[in-house]
């Protein structure tokens, strides 16, 4: 799908350094979209900058500096982009990021820091731009959450609990705003190789201490997980092209499901009993006592 200029579409992308966030940008940035590329460090823009050279795209893409868990920055750049002629067509909550680590292993703390960057980071940022959209009476606003927003599984609650939790909320935006003109939708990725879960994973204290009553636990999961590396990943490209489908879309689904090990995941789950699938879970991660 391209975009002439004469009806260019700007659409904001939190997260945008890396993974999802740095493809999809380019990728809006190629169809056409001027993309408001924005990020917690701007000193990590060199990969995007390459990527976004390399498409001959870079003149297509504005990067800015937003920390989703800063209220002040949030609402700076609401106000600034509210300030300028254009209107905003879109937004994709992307920012996000993974903490590894059994429930009794993560501290408040933690557990606050995911939520915050997660959920309601996202919040914050839909509801600063709220006021343009409904001023405008149009506009996308896309989540990216997860396969792990449907199910859960060992090791990654915190996680689980924040795109749980972004699920729900969004779900119920999507009834409020429907009437308004504005357009919600979820993206549920499964595995793909974007480096949440490798290089760009944040592991629990907790879970590193040798004297966690997790401990053994812990390196059984891992050794379940390292035994099929790469298992049922796709190119996260997928995910990118997909969002571009969604934000083209005037009235797009509620939910969106990437990758055929999200897929099959669902499907199974609601093919079986819960105290069968509890057990293929339990078995799978290498939590099953032996």
């Amino acid at each position: 799908m391209s975009i002439s200029r004469a009806t260019e579409r700007t659409v904001l992308i939190t997260g945008a350094s890396s993974g999802f966030g740095l493809l999809t940008t380019v990728t809006l940035a190629r169809c056409g979209w001027r993309v408001l590329a924005t990020m917690r460090d701007l000193g990590r823009s060199g990969r995007l900058e390459e990527a976004a050279r390399a498409s001959g795209v870079l003149d297509r893409i504005e990067m800015l500096q937003l920390d989703v868990t800063d209220a002040a920055q949030i609402a700076a750049l609401a106000a600034a982009l509210a300030g300028r002629q254009a209107p905003l067509h879109a937004v994709v909550n992307n920012a996000g990021f993974a903490m590894a680590g059994f429930a009794d292993d993560v501290s408040d703390e933690e557990l606050r820091r995911q939520l915050d960057t997660n959920f309601f980071g996202a919040v914050a940022v839909t509801r600063a731009f709220l006021q343009q959209f409904r001023r405008q009476g149009f506009g996308h606003i896309v989540m990216v959450a997860s396969i792990s927003g449907r199910t859960g599984y060992p090791g990654v609650s915190s996680y689980a609990a924040s795109k749980f939790a972004l699920e729900g909320w969004t779900e119920t935006l999507r009834f409020e705003l429907a009437p308004l003109g504005i357009q919600v939708a979820l993206v549920e990725p499964g595995s793909f190789e974007t480096g949440i879960w490798t290089h760009g994973a944040v592991h629990s204290t907790g879970s590193l201490d040798p004297h966690s009553p997790n401990a053994a636990r812990r390196e059984r999961l891992l050794k379940a997980m390292q035994a099929r590396p790469g298992k049922g990943r796709g190119n996260p490209q997928q995910v990118a092209d997909g969002i571009a489908r969604i934000l083209g879309d005037p009235h797009p689904r509620l939910r969106y499901v990437f990758g055929n090990d999200a897929k099959l995941l669902l499907a199974v789950r609601a093919l079986l009993p819960w105290r069968l699938w509890e057990r293929i879970v339990v078995r799978v991660s290498g939590l099953e006592e032996k």
